[in-house]
């Protein structure tokens, strides 16, 4: 679990906090193996044995004053007894992991009945469009193929097929059979059978390690559905007008329901909250074992219930003189919404692969994805895509479900805002459902005072933050050598259900100067891209953009008062020499470049600068899961120089020409998260082998474009040298680059300072 502070020393009361124009809060990766300091849990058992406070149910922690017969707990103070069990079991502190360390992951003893429990196997379930094309069913097949390479010997597989019908495919026989059920075409309908009647469900899902040939063979029987089939199926007739045949939403309708109904069998929680487990909802269980579906997308849903109308796209100005820039990011329908509502209860994760150029309305899809734990991905064509392979590393990650995450805090201060992928609790508050969370999944929260009194200056008490993370894990055979069991009779894959806590504690900074040399500046961009995605999809792109450049605005002037470098006479400033690049304080100096990035980057673009309504809501998506250093990466690139491709030479450069011909450099690598690239410059000696040999450190950088200056065309490279772009903080493209946004922002803070 790593946890990242955008202050690693904390405000001391509110005023401090205001007067220093950041953001105060902390990421959070909850399933990350180690810490952000590279140090791994303490691993132990009886987590259902774990002292919890009487008073805010935080955990026993390192923190907390221990006495012979009671504890006192680090966040609220409060004195709590110990049970006979506890004090024996801290009479030998050595075999327990909460007194050796504030980072533990515990076992929980089993919910399930054991011969369940020995029965657990990861399910993913394929639903392929078939309202498609040639080329995309061509891509959609290598994906699986790679899919089904990095899945586990245990997994079990599913495919269906959705257009005008929905199909389920038996790759168990011999023969692959698909039987079909289609799908009524109006707007409330639903399938007329229920999907467990038409194929059981053991029979639809194909254990892959003695399917994946017959698996493979049903792939390459998928086969584009004809207009004619879907007219006629329509009640169109030969001569009607063709209306659309993508029934994806009451496909993904019923494929959440057959899962759920077998893999939604649930056992009460109550270790994680102050709740107990007799009184949880429904929402507070977890399903015995996991269900993902990959929903692969041609264009947009156009049939059924759950379709969406695009029109919306080229009919936006014409008639209403709306905002572009605003009125494509609020969804069109709660359909999709509501859906990921009832996939989170059957414990059901969504991915959802979009490869197409129409507008496809993400604004709507997002949320089937994002709040079942999923992800989105969009592809604006087949050639370019890079399809396979994400799926392939996807797959590969290690992953957890059934996720609750939960964040405590000492009494003097409070989460405020929450961010992420995940579903919140209806009932209760800070509390986080994650059906899906692999070791990369980020979240991020900002704090707010609980009071004007904020942290005491002299006291012995310290800011305390407390994480608790309850998941599970499927463990395959091998870890399970130990278990005393023989082959035999050993189970194939076995459920762990495991409580991680992490607890932190803060110094306080005296004065606003500490403040400032303890910043975190990728985890404050972290806050800040959430923050203006948040303001961009309530009041439009523009408000986001304008957010943005007056956040670095008031902190600039704040800087400026802090360091007394503004001087006043008769109340007005006498000095128009503004501290712009934050020359004093290395700690924020990269935060120009950082906002200067953000701005440029298409999520915060106009409309009619070319961005495309579905990418701004797929970069949203994507930005929103990005743990720092990869965010960073994705919002201003790193650029680093080699002399040779075995030798680096330079590990950061700003994004400019001048950059690029003053290190005198041959080679650049550039990496922008997305995308992998090597460029050699025009004067780059012939002599250097041209692309990196298989065994230089550039060749193990897997870019994806390795590019000659002078002979290739390097647009795609020169598109990442941002600082030569235009922008300033209204949006307006008037003013050349960095250089001029800093004259901007300079002379923004002497209107505000004025």
């Amino acid at each position: 679990m790593a946890v990242r502070a955008t202050l690693s020393r904390f405000p001391i009361d509110p005023d401090a906090h205001e007067g220093s124009g950041l953001s105060w809060g902390v990421t959070v990766t909850p399933f990350a193996a180690k810490d952000e300091n590279g140090q791994p849990p303490a691993y132990g058992s009886d987590g259902h044995l774990l002292p919890r406070c009487e008073s805010c149910w935080a955990y026993f922690n390192t923190y907390c004053v221990l006495d012979q017969w009671s504890w006192t707990c680090a966040l609220c103070g409060t004195l709590n007894g110990l049970s006979s069990k506890a004090i024996a079991r801290y009479s030998r502190p050595q075999s327990c992991p909460e007194m050796m360390s504030s980072f533990i992951d515990l076992e929980l003893p089993a919910e399930a009945p054991e011969e369940e429990a020995m029965q657990a196997r990861p399910v993913y379930v394929a639903a392929v469009d078939l309202s498609s094309s040639e080329e995309f069913l061509e891509l959609t097949k290598s994906a699986l193929l790679a899919a089904l390479e990095a899945l586990g010997p245990g997994s079990l597989f599913g495919l269906a097929t959705f257009s005008h019908k929905l199909g389920l495919y038996d790759v168990q026989g011999p023969i692959p059979v698909v039987k079909n059920v289609l799908i009524p075409p109006d707007m409330e309908g639903t399938l007329p059978i229920e999907l467990e009647d038409v194929m059981p469900l053991l029979q639809f899902l194909a254990p892959v390690e003695t399917c994946k040939d017959r698996i493979a063979s049903a792939l390459e029987t998928l086969r584009p559905t004809t207009s004619w089939e879907r007219t006629t199926a329509a009640g169109q007739g030969m001569d009607g007008v063709f209306m659309g045949g993508r029934g994806f939403g009451v496909a993904m309708e019923a494929l959440i329901n057959y899962l759920g109904s077998e893999y939604g069998s649930t056992f009460a929680l109550g270790v994680l909250d102050d709740i107990q487990s007799s009184s949880y909802p429904s929402f507070l269980r977890y399903s015995e074992t996991e269900a993902r579906i990959f929903g692969f997308l041609s264009g947009p849903p156009d049939y059924g219930a759950g379709q969406l109308d695009t029109r919306r796209y080229g009919e936006q100005y014409a008639s209403k003189g709306e905002d572009a820039d605003r009125a494509l990011l609020p969804e069109q329908t709660p359909f999709y919404k509501d859906l990921a509502a009832v996939a989170v209860q059957a414990g059901v994760c969504v991915d959802i692969f979009a490869v197409t150029n129409e507008y496809t309305d993400l604004a709507s899809l997002k949320f089937l994805s994002i709040d079942s734990g999923g992800s989105l991905f969009l592809y604006s064509n087949t050639d370019d895509s890079t399809l396979p392979q994400d799926m392939y590393r996807m797959l590969s990650r290690p992953y957890a479900f059934g996720c609750i995450l939960r964040l405590r805090t000492s009494s003097e201060f409070k989460p405020g805002n929450s961010y992420g992928h995940f579903f919140p609790d209806p009932q209760y508050e800070n509390v986080q459902h994650i059906i899906c969370c692999d070791s990369y999944a980020t979240y991020a929260y900002d704090f707010e005072f609980a009071n004007n009194v904020g942290f005491s200056r002299h006291g012995p008490e310290s800011p305390t933050l407390q994480i608790a993370f309850q998941y599970t894990v499927i463990v395959p055979p091998e870890e399970l050598s130990n278990s005393g069991l023989s082959p035999a009779t050993r189970p194939k894959h076995s459920l762990k259900r495991r409580l991680r806590i992490r607890t932190l504690q803060y110094g306080t900074a005296q004065n606003i100067n500490e403040i400032y040399d303890t910043v975190d500046p990728e985890v404050v961009l972290s806050l800040l891209v959430h923050k203006v995605i948040l303001a961009s999809l309530e009041q439009g792109v523009r408000e986001g953009r304008l957010l943005l450049h007056d956040w670095l605005v008031i902190l600039t002037a704040q800087y400026n008062e802090a360091y007394k470098l503004v001087q006043y006479k008769n109340g007005s400033s006498v000095t128009a020499q503004i501290d712009v690049a934050f020359s004093q304080c290395p700690q924020l100096q990269p935060l120009p470049r950082l906002v200067f990035g953000l701005l440029r980057n298409p999520l915060l673009r106009f409309h009619e600068e070319g961005v495309h309504p579905d990418y701004r809501i797929y970069l949203q998506c994507l930005f929103s899961a990005l743990e720092p250093s990869s965010l960073h990466r994705a919002i201003y690139p790193v650029l680093v120089s080699y002399s040779t491709p075995e030798k680096q030479a330079y590990p950061r450069h700003s994004l400019n020409r001048a950059a690029l011909i003053t290190s005198g450099s041959p080679i650049f690598f550039l990496d922008a998260f997305t995308i992998l690239i090597v460029f050699y410059s025009s004067t780059a000696d012939p002599s250097l082998p041209f692309p990196p040999p298989q065994e230089s450190m550039l060749h193990f950088c897997n870019a994806k474009s390795c590019l000659r200056g002078g002979q290739d065309d390097a647009t795609v490279f020169e598109n990442y040298l941002i600082e030569e772009q235009h922008v300033d903080g209204s949006g307006l493209t008037s003013v050349m680059g960095f250089v001029s946004f800093l004259e901007d922002i300079t002379q923004s803070v002497l209107e505000y300072m004025k």
